[in-house]
């Protein structure tokens, strides 16, 4: 939102998940009376659906105006004729999508590439981001190649995955964006002008139609030379570099991985886990550019390759292949039959078509590198997926550690015997209930980590479209660089149990370090109880892995300190704050030895997060957090071995 408010004029959004969060941005600036930086105030149109939303933003454009969308899934399907119609009368709009599975046997509102996929044919130019920081950048890319060829865009990113990813990001200059885009009535035309009047959207039969189809070429061959010219200045200005394609290791790299969206830095982690373990020549492609097609590139890329795996979010099996799989054929095809725009090509590597990470179903590390084994050994089947137990999947032989490298060393648990251990990267995973405030409280935890700690972030919720009153997870990763892989995390430093349940339904301790640290819900007051309600088999595991115990019974703190009934549940989340900045490593390492210092940095978080209900609410969360910094404790080890308390000298 930050970049839509400063440049457009207007956004018609019918908002749906997981793109409600951005409509819901640019509604409260308009709301706020914001204006963009002409100073034009904003305007947000809700319409009676995505249809019509789009028609709104068809007629904004048509009148001259920076129009702007906010859509997912189902959402976009149904814009679809409109899209065609916004290309073929040239209004240069940008749109951003949060992509999203496409309902099918089932209901799914998550990452997938379905929707993005099914309106790949309509003239618009697509732009995929990897991550936050991609997003809001190509935003602006794409509205400067967007006005500069008279062809709308799609700025998409994975559903959840990114859309609903807190990163540390930076975050473009107005005097940037202002320069950068240019105002609008510099760059558009009005075709609703009475005094300049022109024909749009008018009948043409047989003798007019296909001339004024083919007729459009000539703005089509400036889409991808206007593409690159918008990356290539946004890179002479902040130093960040995009292309149509973005290649890492590939240049001597064997065997390739081809994806769009947020599976393509989970795959360069991969890479270089490869390379180091194993010493295959592997590497990783992401497509920024879906349209323009990038064909001339993806060969001049992967032409010296033996195998290529293009994985992709979705599944068309009626097809002849999964849709960017059969791209980068037809253009192998092109460069092996001599087209002139081609570099010269003497073979084909193999290219293996995968689906994975449908519906944002986890796809990690292992699953990657089981499809570089299968590519590697140059076995028959072509097409696989990842991530499932079918007989068309690939099984992952490992889970591999590959957070970034070990940078640092810091206390790790301030309020224990002084240990000391380094550390790569600190990972939180968090077994809650929906409801209980548990993703706005990981936010808050990372937004105090990120800026008060100086350490760059990746927070991830694992919503569910069941929503209030189920099992939820969340996870948190915060580490000296950023944060590449978008999956579940299996290797954690810190758990957290919200929710007792989740002791009988899976296993809270998987991938908890050896003196890792476990914080308990609890009601009990004493160790001796909050010990004896662990089941017999997490026991075991906490005394083989030397875990450190914690317990608080922050659902209780939540109603005492709560003076609005509707946060008593929620507030219980933002307890655990106050537990985790008195267990983890990160106000000392900071030097910050008072409790004082501490809750002074938490209160701006706080004031970020709920300043708008009030210095009430802010009071009462901040009190939250005091009270879980003073008052969680530890099971003491004689405790959990079962022994009387040492006494004293």
């Amino acid at each position: 939102m930050w970049v839509e408010t400063h440049i457009s004029q207007g956004a018609g959004a019918y908002p749906i998940t997981s793109s409600t969060t951005m409509g819901q941005g640019y509604q409260a600036a308009v709301a706020r009376g914001d204006r963009n930086l002409w100073g034009d105030r904003l305007l947000f149109m809700e319409a009676e659906s995505e249809h019509s939303s789009a028609s709104f933003c068809e007629g904004f454009a048509l009148a001259g105006g920076r129009a702007t969308n906010f859509t997912s899934g189902q959402g976009l399907a149904l814009m679809t004729e409109v899209l065609y119609t916004i290309s073929g009368k040239r209004l240069p709009m940008v749109f951003h999508i949060g992509a999203r599975a496409l309902t099918s046997q089932s209901l799914n509102v998550h990452a997938g590439h379905d929707d993005v996929m099914g309106v790949s044919d309509t003239g618009w130019g697509i732009l995929f981001a990897m991550n936050a920081q991609g997003a809001g950048d190509l935003a602006l890319i794409a509205r400067r190649a967007a006005e500069n060829s008279s062809t709308p865009f799609l700025n998409a990113m994975d559903g959840f995955l990114t859309t609903h990813t807190l990163e540390r990001v930076l975050l473009p200059e107005p005097e940037l964006m202002y320069d950068f885009i240019g105002a609008p009535d510099e760059k558009l035309i009005n075709l609703m002008d009475p005094y300049n009047p022109v024909m749009s959207g008018v009948v043409q039969n047989q003798d007019a139609y296909m001339k004024g189809r083919i007729a459009q070429r000539t703005y089509i061959e400036k889409v991808e030379p206007a593409v690159q010219e918008a990356m290539d200045e946004f890179h002479r200005l902040t130093g960040r570099r995009y292309d149509l394609i973005q290649q890492y290791r590939v240049e001597d790299a064997e065997y390739v991985l081809v994806g769009l969206g947020s599976l393509a830095e989970t795959t360069m982690e991969t890479v270089d886990w490869l390379r180091r373990a194993s010493g295959v020549r592997v590497g990783a492609l992401h497509v920024t550019c879906l349209r323009p097609f990038p064909g001339t590139k993806l060969v001049a890329a992967l032409r010296h390759v033996s195998a290529v795996a293009v994985i992709e979010r979705m599944d068309d099996p009626l097809a002849q292949d999964n849709p960017m799989a059969g791209e980068i054929k037809a253009a192998f095809f092109d460069a092996l039959s001599g087209h002139p725009c081609y570099p010269k090509v003497t073979r084909l590597p193999v290219i293996y078509s995968c689906s994975a990470g449908l519906g944002s179903r986890d796809l990690h590390q292992g699953h990657l590198a089981a499809a570089v084994e299968h590519i590697s050994e140059g076995r028959e089947q072509r097409y696989f997926a990842l991530g499932i137990e079918h007989e068309l999947a690939l099984q992952p032989h490992e889970e591999p550690d590959i957070r970034p490298e070990r940078t640092f060393s810091m206390r790790a648990h301030s309020v224990v015997d002084g240990h000391v251990r380094p550390m790569s990267a600190f990972s939180m995973r968090g077994h809650s209930v929906g409801g209980f405030g548990s993703v706005t409280t990981n936010k808050v935890i990372a937004d105090v980590v990120s800026d008060v700690f100086d350490f760059d972030v990746q927070a991830y919720p694992l919503y569910g479209s069941e929503k209030k009153g189920l099992p939820t997870r969340f996870f948190l990763t915060v580490a000296k660089e950023h944060v590449r892989s978008h999956s579940e995390l299996h290797y954690v430093d810190f758990v957290s149990v919200n929710d007792v349940n989740a002791f009988y339904t899976g296993d809270p301790l998987a991938g908890l370090v050896e003196n890792g640290t476990l914080y308990l819900q609890s009601p009990k007051e004493t160790a001796e109880e909050v010990w004896e309600s662990i089941p017999e088999q997490a026991k075991r595991t906490i005394l083989k892995k030397k875990i450190h115990v914690f317990a608080l019974d922050a659902a209780a703190i939540s109603v005492s300190v709560a003076s609005e009934v509707d946060l008593e549940v929620r507030m219980q989340g933002v307890v655990l704050l106050g537990i985790f900045l008195r267990v983890t490593p990160f106000a000392r390492e900071k030097g910050m030895q008072s409790e004082q210092a501490v809750l002074a940095a938490v209160e701006k978080a706080l004031r970020k997060y709920f300043g708008k209900r009030g210095e009430q609410v802010v009071q009462d969360n901040l009190n939250a957090v005091r009270r879980g910094y003073e008052e969680v404790f530890e099971i003491p080890e004689h405790v959990k071995a079962g022994k009387e308390a040492p006494v004293s000298a």
